[in-house]
């Protein structure tokens, strides 16, 4: 039996529905999601086993027309990662109309699927679920009209609708070769980054539309806690939450700490269940002037 092995890119406009996908097709959660832009900061790999393939899933920031500084090198993010995958998939949520956003996306994406070497593009029309048939088909059209794929796939990651029927699309289109990764690896993103996302994503709940983007999350460090043993294993986790202003951090907080702790406790369930052991998760949040804008706090925020 023939086994193909590669990498596939997810691209998209920010909320677009690409880590959600991720985490369909890996089937375990991998890659941070949340309804505001700009969640996913790190390419995130989550790889998927089957019989005759490993699919390598590269998820990928949105891409938009910066405005800052880390929005220039998220963008370069996505474009590095274009070059170095076998498949794109490009997402375009059905429930909002194809816009210019997704056109801007589609002209990057038509220089790499031509010419010799290209790499095929699969246009995926994510969150169908949301929408009528009457609504898909229309969507679907105009998808048809923004550039020639190489297959187009109507999906939703939350009800499973056609998710296996993307996975064999984006499969057939990688090539032949041995598996990249240990069998039951399910992601190469370090453990110390998927501790610091989960904080992140649990700080991104309910909150006013510009702390999204002014949020960093460090882990500080990860150590056995003093006290536990082999028999009840427990890790003190101190992670730092970077804002921009003092406004910020009083969101973060909330009135007498009641919002910091509803984070802690959210964000330490998801730890506890990606570690499979006991936290003790001390959260610590603190202002970064400007950090979007200054090269060298972006570069000690991992940017």
């Amino acid at each position: 039996m023939t086994f193909r092995s590669g990498f596939a890119c997810f691209v998209g406009r920010p909320n677009a529905g690409k880590s959600t996908l991720t985490n369909a097709l890996v089937g375990q959660k991998v890659a941070i999601t949340s309804g505001r832009p700009q969640t996913t900061r790190h390419t995130v790999r989550g790889i998927v086993h089957r019989d005759d393939a490993q699919l390598v899933l590269v998820d990928t920031p949105g891409l938009h027309r910066p405005r800052t500084l880390l929005g220039e090198r998220l963008n370069t993010l996505v474009r590095d990662t274009l070059t170095e995958v076998d498949v794109v998939g490009f997402c375009l949520p059905s429930d909002q109309k194809v816009g210019p956003g997704d056109r801007y996306i589609a002209e990057q994406l038509s220089e790499l699927s031509q010419g010799p070497g290209r790499t095929p593009v699969v246009a995926i029309a994510t969150k169908a679920d949301l929408v009528g048939k009457q609504r898909l088909a229309e969507h679907l059209l105009g998808i048809s009209q923004l550039g020639d794929w190489a297959d187009i796939v109507p999906v939703s990651a939350e009800s499973g609708y056609q998710v296996d029927v993307l996975e064999k699309v984006l499969v057939g289109h990688l090539p032949e070769g041995p598996a990249l990764y240990p069998e039951g690896e399910l992601t190469d993103e370090p453990v110390a980054v998927m501790v610091a996302e989960l904080v992140r994503e649990a700080a991104l709940e309910g909150v006013r539309d510009e702390l999204p983007h002014s949020l960093a999350v460090v882990v500080d460090e990860m150590l056995p806690r003093e006290g536990s043993t082999e028999e009840r294993p427990m890790l003190d986790v101190r992670v730092n939450l970077f804002v921009e202003r003092d406004s910020q951090k009083a969101i973060i907080i909330g009135k007498g700490g009641s919002r910091l702790r509803e984070v802690g406790t959210q964000a330490r369930q998801g730890i506890e269940a990606l570690l499979g052991t006991r936290v003790f998760l001390d959260l610590h949040v603190k202002v970064a002037k400007d950090w979007q804008r200054d090269p060298k706090q972006l570069g000690r925020l991992g940017f």
